[in-house]
């Protein structure tokens, strides 16, 4: 049975539309950017057609993805309110009411998927899965050491991969590869954040943070960061790549990832920052800068041929 909040907690001082807005985590739709990349790096930008597809299936992450966060903050109200900062969440706190959030979950769901099965059927497919993978994540793979980040990694390799077949494009393994290690590299530095704020505190939050350490996540962390440096180094130069693009310059913006992944673990290490990673790219201007110069280099690098041959 769902419950409300604890007697004694007040609500925060929110309207039900303000808290509903805030659950909808609109900053945290930076990470359906990913549906971009099919566009991108298959060519396709600079088909109006190709675009606007690509736009609704961003809409429609954007829908799903938010039904996940009332769902997911939903299941966790009880662990939220004893974070020093998700306890203000507007359903751990109260402000937003739980039947008000479940209605909304299912609107966005129902909504989302009916919306991407529209779109083509194998777009569909992924979006459907996308949303079963979250839910099963929610619910229980989130308590499941090791696979509980890969889960969070996969939800952003099916959102690079629907982006791919709503244009109709092939799905590079490079792309899938460093999208992957990527998620892993953001997913394992959220967990090592959590654990060095929470502190002896961590479990009542999260109990899987019990099957971690720092030192363990340092490791794993390490591992990450030097396969997906070294993934992207060889999609840059492969002669699978020089030859789609027709260009051997793509090898040039190396440099934006290698500042970008050290810039977020000084952000981790020193800042002490990482918890949520849509907010520190949002925030940190460095990082952002970083993110904003690698896609324009990229973009001129690969559409530069059509433009100028």
């Amino acid at each position: 049975m769902i419950s409300e909040p604890a007697a004694g907690r007040r609500p925060a001082q929110l309207s039900v539309g303000r808290a509903l807005l805030i659950s909808l985590r609109p900053h945290q739709w930076t990470k359906n950017l990913l549906v971009f990349a099919g566009v991108l790096f298959g060519q396709r930008l600079l088909e109006p057609d190709a675009l606007v597809r690509a736009l609704v299936a961003f809409g429609i992450f954007c829908a799903l993805s938010s039904a996940v966060y009332l769902f997911n903050d939903i299941a966790d109200r009880e662990g939220d309110r004893q974070h020093p900062l998700k306890a203000t969440r507007p359903i751990a706190s109260g402000a937003l009411p739980i039947s008000t959030a479940a209605a909304v979950v299912m609107a966005l769901a129902v909504g989302g998927l009916a919306a991407s099965f529209n779109t083509s059927l194998a777009f569909g497919v992924v979006a459907a899965a996308y949303l079963v993978l979250q839910g099963l994540y929610s619910t229980w793979l989130k308590r499941v050491v090791i696979i509980d980040v890969l889960t969070i990694a996969a939800g952003f390799v099916l959102r690079a991969a629907a982006g791919a077949v709503a244009i109709e494009v092939p799905i590079s393994h490079w792309l899938l590869v460093v999208t992957t290690l990527l998620a892993l590299f953001l997913a394992l530095s959220k967990r090592r954040h959590e654990i060095v704020l929470l502190a002896d505190g961590a479990t009542n939050h999260r109990l899987i943070l019990g099957e971690y350490s720092p030192y363990l996540l340092d490791q794993m962390i390490s591992v990450v960061t030097a396969s997906t440096l070294m993934a992207y180094a060889f999609y840059t130069i492969s002669p699978e790549t020089v030859q789609r693009f027709h260009t051997a310059l793509l090898g040039l913006t190396l440099p934006f990832p290698l500042y970008g992944i050290f810039r977020y673990l000084y952000l981790v290490h020193r800042k002490d920052l990482g918890g949520s990673p849509a907010e520190l790219l949002l925030t940190d201007r460095p990082l952002l800068a970083c993110v904003a110069l690698w896609a324009l280099a990229v973009t001129a690098i690969i559409y530069a041929p059509q433009l100028w041959g």
